[in-house]
């Protein structure tokens, strides 16, 4: 606890240094209370180990995850502290606990995401005859979770409309394991372009819940470049040199992203003009991504390791093997995840994390809102 307590203690101190601001157009400075954040692995602090006995044997539940921060596992998918983490710092709030976690405080905000969640229902994928995945807790169980929440902790509806209007609500990222799933099951690019209009649908439906709830601040974000991450680059290995960006990067896979990010853009500015009074920010993971990548070497990463995962099988392309993952018998763990962006081929490790996190908020200070 005492080494928990240090650790919090020194990136406080070092990441207030770029606090998470928005300005009013009255050039005040918006404050916010408590944080509510649904999605999948991205963000999940622990739903995932807590939701029943399959979630508590992933590998999540199992060190080294939170090796470089908590010093064991807390279903956090990664090696410490992911980016919802660092903007609750920055806020100047407590790292949100999750859900299903009992015995905890939410005066302050709650995390909702579960590791391996959908955007989409499983019968979307049972329908197009896609495996469903291991969690049940897509976005609309999430939704039903933020308001049995809310109808235990508010007495009256006014309370709960006030207490959102001061908080921030991060509406995902979620969508992008509703395309992998499809995508490792060898459906058709054509037919995953299909899927866009209903998982960009469920996180619309998503926003506009919350903001009937009474939310009047909605992060919302897009996808990352999955091109650039081992499982993919493993997965989908092509001898074709012009199937690679100067990066090494997949470009088709990029370009799908791209087209999920723009349709939800698109989605987003009809939310803004039917709630004018209601901030909605796109939150532009895919260019933070991006930007790790290209000032990887200025940011301390280990220009070697820049498509590869820190705790994986040696050897294997991209130091990624699916049948072996990280925390299971006989996988290594590099030496120093700081120097690493890729933490387990899927996730990424804290260090890169903490650079994203910082590129957004700078990005959302730059946002002119009504407090």
């Amino acid at each position: 606890m005492v080494s928990l307590m240090k650790n919090l203690v020194y990136f406080f101190l070092m990441f207030s240094l770029l606090p998470l601001t928005i300005t009013a157009r009255d050039n005040k400075t918006c404050k916010f209370d408590a944080i509510y954040q649904f999605g999948d692995s991205i963000s999940d602090a622990g739903n995932l180990i807590r939701e029943g006995p399959v979630g508590a044997r992933s590998y999540a539940a199992r060190y080294p995850y939170g090796e470089s921060f908590f010093r064991k596992a807390t279903g956090r998918c990664s090696d410490g502290l992911l980016m919802i983490d660092y903007f609750s710092m920055a806020l100047g709030l407590p790292l949100l606990n999750p859900y299903l976690e009992s015995g905890v405080s939410f005066s302050q905000g709650v995390n909702f995401a579960v590791a391996g969640s959908t955007a989409l229902p499983p019968s979307f994928f049972r329908e197009r005859n896609i495996h469903a995945p291991s969690t049940d807790s897509h976005l609309n169980v999430q939704l039903d979770w933020f308001h049995k929440h809310l109808n235990s902790s508010c007495h009256t509806l006014t309370e709960c409309r006030n207490k959102l209007q001061h908080s921030l609500v991060f509406m995902g990222e979620i969508g992008g394991n509703d395309y992998n799933y499809a995508f490792f099951q060898n459906k058709p690019m054509e037919e995953i372009h299909t899927y866009v209009p209903h998982v960009v649908g469920a996180i619309t439906h998503g926003v506009m819940k919350v903001i009937r709830a009474g939310a009047r601040h909605i992060v919302v974000p897009g996808n990352f470049p999955v091109r650039c991450i081992p499982i993919y680059l493993s997965s989908f290995h092509s001898q074709n040199r012009r199937a690679y960006d100067d990066m090494g990067c997949l470009v088709g896979l990029n370009e799908f992203a791209n087209y999920h990010n723009n349709y939800l853009k698109s989605a987003l500015q009809r939310l803004r003009q039917e709630f004018p009074n209601v901030v909605i920010v796109y939150g532009d993971y895919y260019n933070a991504f991006q930007s790790v990548l290209r000032r990887s070497r200025s940011l301390g990463f280990d220009p070697s390791s820049v498509l590869r995962a820190c705790c994986g099988v040696t050897g294997a392309p991209y130091n990624f093997d699916g049948s072996r993952m990280c925390g299971s018998p006989g996988v290594t763990v590099c030496s120093d995840p700081s120097r690493h962006i890729h933490w387990d081929g899927v996730h990424l490790t804290q260090a890169a994390y903490r650079h994203m996190a910082s590129w957004l908020i700078n990005d959302f200070r730059s946002a002119k809102v009504q407090c």
